[in-house]
């Protein structure tokens, strides 16, 4: 199945709520506008992908910052505390594990997504 990641994200309309757009071998993969400040969180037994499609934003670790422009990627290994920030909306796919919960170890009522959710 071909997917024209523009077109997709042009149907997100909310930040912080990750939309599922493929699945493979157990993996998922979700398209997300990030703006502002996340939660700091980690995740217990699963790595994570940022790839930064559009814009820029910065993966925050509380030793250091990585500055991701387009095309470029992180993979946080599971267990890193960690929390994405975007000064100006940007545009991020993730490659993470199936039903993993976005907001990790933490429960937020503003930012944490139902699972499972497709476009």
């Amino acid at each position: 199945m071909k997917v024209n990641l523009s077109e997709k994200f042009a149907l997100i309309d909310e930040h912080w709520r990750p939309k599922i757009v493929g699945e493979l071998n157990g993996q998922e993969i979700k398209l997300v506008k990030i703006l502002g400040e996340f939660p700091w969180h980690h995740h217990e037994h699963e790595d994570e992908m940022f790839l930064a499609v559009k814009g820029s934003f910065r993966l925050e670790f509380r030793d250091r910052s990585v500055a991701l422009g387009p095309g470029e990627f992180v993979i946080v290994p599971r267990g890193v505390e960690h929390r994405p920030v975007a000064d100006e909306e940007a545009e991020v796919l993730l490659f993470e594990p199936k039903n993993v919960l976005n907001t990790g170890n933490v429960t937020d009522e503003k930012y944490t997504a139902p699972k499972g959710i497709k476009l």
